[in-house]
């Protein structure tokens, strides 16, 4: 028996059906912007023969798989934000804090040297491009002097009086992509610009800063 084309009716009704189909499917699977027992990797490729470079990683498994990942890099591959898979909260960028001072300034950091001396020194990791610092400066009584912040052995802020407040904003690297993880070395000097007589100083908030 030769067949016979369909009916267009019999067309339409199939027609009808496949559409209603897609339409559920559309209206019922999650939009682009959630993901659900899934994982999401961004990379960044500056060019089509350049490896591609992982900018961020999330990863959401289901019922009795691994703990949720959370990573996120910058442009030139750092680790800049992930979290603790193990016990939960902030892996990195570490979080230092400063722990309470001594507020009596006979305890704090001091020198009688009439020239440059080194009174206080720490190191910290490179993790931003700027940096704040504040800090309290005392003076003896009758006495002078002058206080300033090297970091990286270039002066940080200005060389403040004793006896005032040293407060200063100011990048500490201009190439963050080769220096971030680096050690940076802060320094505090003071000097008496009097006969005789003692200054001091205090850090009380030093933290990273954006650009």
């Amino acid at each position: 028996m030769a067949l016979l084309p369909e009916d267009i009716i019999d067309r339409l009704i199939q027609m009808e059906r496949r559409i209603n189909a897609l339409s559920t499917a559309v209206n019922t699977r999650p939009p682009l912007t959630e993901i659900t027992n899934g994982s999401l990797a961004l990379k960044r490729q500056t060019g089509p023969e350049d490896p591609p470079v992982l900018v961020a990683q999330l990863t959401t498994p289901g019922p009795g798989g691994s703990k949720p990942v959370l990573r996120v890099n910058d442009a030139y591959g750092h680790e800049v934000l992930s979290d603790d898979i193990v016990t939960g909260g902030l892996a990195r960028p570490w979080l230092p804090m400063l722990p309470p001072q001594d507020m009596a300034s006979a305890n704090w950091p001091a020198t009688s040297a009439t020239t440059w001396t080194t009174i206080a020194q720490s190191q910290n990791p490179i993790w931003q491009p700027k940096m704040r610092l504040r800090m309290y400066t005392r003076v003896s009584s009758g006495a002078a002097g002058q206080i300033r912040v090297m970091v990286g052995g270039v002066p940080f802020g200005p060389t403040v009086t004793a006896g005032g407040v040293f407060d200063h904003t100011d990048l500490v690297t201009t190439t963050m992509q080769a220096d971030f993880g680096k050690d940076l070395n802060v320094e505090i000097h003071a000097m008496v610009t009097s006969t005789t007589g003692t200054v001091y100083a205090k850090p009380v908030l030093m933290h990273g800063r954006q650009t």
